[in-house]
């Protein structure tokens, strides 16, 4: 129980369970009417979950009853009216009832309890204006306050939309990607020093080999490419193996490094033996980022528009 108190300076309690966003700091002394003094342990708030009715509520040692400030409520713009049998604690600009006390004989008293049902009751009407604004489409909050002042649409409540709030489903449907921008400069020095390598498939249309995937390598100094057609995934390393033995014997040069994504064709384990035994550094673009590796995927979109036209 939280005692209304007119002669206490600040909300305070001794209690620590009553509190919210407690922040433990030692902030010096409150003294009492018998000139005792207790010790502050830090500062929190009184409410439920993140919803905050009363701020800066000091906790102190040893106190054994839990104060309410009159001066401090008035400060923070609450109306309160004391009646025969209660009182009453409401919103000076709304009037909507945050708090009610009882007297208990000469003194008037606040149930924690009784914060929740008026904290549910606020978040019923904060709820409603975001139901309005999913039920006409996620429109903006200024056009909601246009359409509720001119009577536009049967049933829509007289509620103030504010313009500075956040809808997460916004946010996520409007955000944009930062591009990446081209590189117009070769940063190899030589043919197979990197080579970039991506699969497409399955087409549509088989080719007349039984193919339904191809394996797309590009030389980044000199942008040839090279497509193999493959019948699985699978087949993707044997194809790979057999291609850069031929095309080492051909250039007589070495593959130094391939740049590849994270598909289950090119990262396993035979890849790995392949690579290492043969002295070849294998990159890997980041996950679900394409662009990075932008290369060969280039390639691949053209490749597959091809097939969708056979």
């Amino acid at each position: 129980m939280w005692y209304l108190d007119s002669g206490c300076s600040k909300h305070m309690t001794g209690d620590a369970s009553q509190l919210i966003n407690l922040e433990w700091k030692p902030a010096g002394f409150v003294t009492y009417g018998d000139n005792n003094r207790g010790r502050i342990l830090g500062v929190g708030d009184i409410g439920s979950g993140n919803k905050v009715i009363i701020k800066d509520v000091l906790l102190v040692e040893g106190l054994k009853h839990s104060l309410l400030s009159i001066s401090q409520l008035r400060d923070r713009g609450y109306k309160i009216t004391f009646e025969p049998e209660q009182c009453i604690i409401a919103d000076s600009n709304s009037t909507e009832i945050v708090l009610v006390g009882k007297r208990v004989r000469n003194v008037y008293m606040l149930n924690v309890s009784s914060i929740i049902p008026s904290m549910n009751y606020l978040l019923s009407r904060d709820d409603e204006s975001w139901l309005w604004h999913r039920r006409l489409a996620y429109i903006h909050m200024h056009h909601l306050n246009r359409i509720a002042s001119k009577d536009l649409v049967i049933g829509l409540p007289k509620l103030k939309f504010e313009r500075n709030k956040l809808c997460e489903a916004c946010q996520k449907g409007k955000q944009t990607k930062s591009s990446f921008k081209p590189i117009n400069v070769v940063s190899t020095t030589r043919p197979l020093e990197l080579l970039h390598i991506d699969l497409f498939g399955p087409s549509r249309t088989k080719s007349l080999g039984g193919n339904y995937y191809g394996l797309v390598i590009v030389d980044d100094y000199s942008r040839f490419t090279w497509t193999l057609f493959i019948t699985t995934k699978d087949n993707a390393y044997l194809a790979f193996k057999k291609f850069a033995k031929v095309i080492q014997n051909e250039k007589e040069c070495r593959i130094s490094t391939i740049k590849s994504d994270h598909g289950g064709e090119f990262q396993n384990e035979r890849f790995d033996k392949f690579c290492e035994k043969h002295g070849i550094k294998h990159n890997f673009s980041t996950p679900r980022t394409p662009k990075q590796n932008e290369v060969v995927e280039r390639k691949n979109r053209s490749l597959e528009e091809l097939a969708r036209t056979l």
